[in-house]
């Protein structure tokens, strides 16, 4: 019984490490692509590649000083991929269960259309296409697209 109860709080100390980690990397990458994504952040990497350029001739454009630029860009733009990342992925999060919340509170709504974002690829094709045969229905019709319910597009 003992033993259960130490694995049970080894389990539960490593379940909260990962969420103190997680969490500091979901404030760490919002702060971070807030400020680098200033025009504040493009200037200064402007004025670093100046001070690059002009400093070209100071080292007669050897390639320890074309080594000092490119390892730098490479290095940022490795880790600022992994900061993009994660705020793309939470805002599309965030704008999907805003849809699929307006879908389930909207009257007349197809509530299939929740969750979309997990379908298939040959489901979202399928999908597409319906909304198309719509259009292009409403279009012959002369009518908008809301007077054309899924139904008639098959």
């Amino acid at each position: 019984m003992e033993t259960q109860v130490k694995k049970l709080k080894e389990q539960e100390n490593a379940r909260d490490f990962f969420c103190v980690v997680s969490d500091a990397f979901r404030i760490i990458a919002r702060r971070s692509s807030t400020v680098l994504g200033s025009a504040w952040a493009f200037a200064g990497a402007l004025l670093v590649i100046l001070v690059w350029v002009l400093t070209g001739p100071t080292f007669h454009f050897s390639d320890t000083w074309q080594l000092i630029i490119n390892t730098a860009t490479t290095v940022i733009t490795f880790l600022m991929v992994f900061l993009i990342q994660n705020t793309q992925n939470r805002d599309a999060k965030a704008v999907h269960l805003k849809l699929d919340e307006m879908i389930r509170a909207l009257k007349g709504a197809r509530n299939q259309l929740v969750d979309l974002e997990n379908l298939s690829d040959e489901d979202l094709k399928k999908l597409e296409k319906q909304f198309q045969r719509l259009r292009q229905k409403a279009e012959r019709d002369g009518t908008g697209s809301r007077d054309v319910t899924p139904a008639e597009s098959r």
